[in-house]
């Protein structure tokens, strides 16, 4: 009798400490994180840092925020879709779309070759390319654009100020839920960024909207190796920093200060990896 109680406690015991090892949060079958990749030049930890900590202590919804450029990457796969916002009465030719299409892919390409070391995306990123597709273009006049084909969608409409506007209901800033059902195309036809080209515009502005520079200034550098202002404003796309009031120590110029460098800088691409390192988590990674 005492035997039969002794296996019974026995068994009793392996079933209890079974179940406690299916429902420990080690046996949980979740996938495993790549390890923190952390290997800036030593001479850029301190600035780096300041930087970071400049970031964190500013902006009102640092990780709340579900919109930067990586997000859009992420949505997607791997690509991301723009249209253009032609702000301008310039005629549009088919050679000078193709051209401004060919150059937007070109320098958006220079920031996603700063997330490559030796062809592997640094710190578990997990694209070495990042495909561009232009798949509309948005003008006051329908007139304007020289072309017949269907390569893209062509939009008329205007925002409140009176601006051309790719149709809301593809763009990704007005649905970031990722739902596209009332674009005639549907997802493949979204765009998540805007090039937003305005006929005497100085200077210019970049969120996860997209970017917004002069049309006499895009079009006119369509030859350049940097189109430093585009390529400034896409860093915003991707969270960095404006550098108006202070400089990072041992810094003197990098694109993201502005007027201080033409092209993407060591500083410029270790800010940007920072910025992903910081925001990985989200995605699993």
């Amino acid at each position: 009798m005492h035997r039969h109680l002794a296996r019974l406690v026995t068994v009793l015991a392996a079933l209890v400490a079974l179940v406690a090892l299916v429902a420990s949060p080690l046996a949980s079958a979740s996938p495993a994180k790549a390890a923190d990749v952390w290997n800036p030049p030593a001479n850029l930890v301190q600035p780096l840092g300041e930087v970071w900590n400049h970031v964190s202590t500013t902006y009102p919804d640092l990780y709340g925020f579900r919109n930067y450029g990586w997000d859009q990457v992420m949505a997607n796969r791997g690509t991301i879709n723009y249209c253009v916002r032609w702000e301008s009465d310039a005629p549009v030719s088919t050679d000078l779309r193709d051209r401004i299409h060919a150059a937007l892919k070109k320098q958006f390409g220079k920031w996603t070759a700063a997330m490559v070391d030796n062809g592997t995306g640094h710190n578990a990123w997990p694209y070495t390319s990042v495909p561009v597709n232009i798949v509309g273009w948005a003008v006051k006049n329908r007139s304007t654009l020289q072309w017949t084909d269907n390569s893209v969608d062509i939009y008329t409409g205007l925002d409140e100020g009176g601006a051309p506007q790719c149709a809301p209901d593809c763009g990704r800033f007005f649905h970031q839920d990722g739902n596209y059902s009332k674009c005639p195309g549907g997802v493949a036809r979204h765009y998540d960024q805007s090039l937003w080209l305005t006929k005497g515009f100085q200077g210019g502005a970049g969120g996860g909207w997209g970017q917004r520079v002069g049309q006499e200034y895009f079009t006119g550098a369509l030859s350049q190796e940097n189109i430093h202002i585009y390529l400034h404003e896409v860093g915003h796309t991707f969270g960095l920093d404006d550098f108006y009031d202070w400089t990072p120590t041992g810094q003197c110029c990098f694109l993201m200060k502005a007027g201080s460098a033409a092209q993407i800088t060591e500083f410029d691409k270790w800010m940007y990896r920072d910025f992903w390192r910081h925001l990985k988590s989200r995605y699993g990674l």
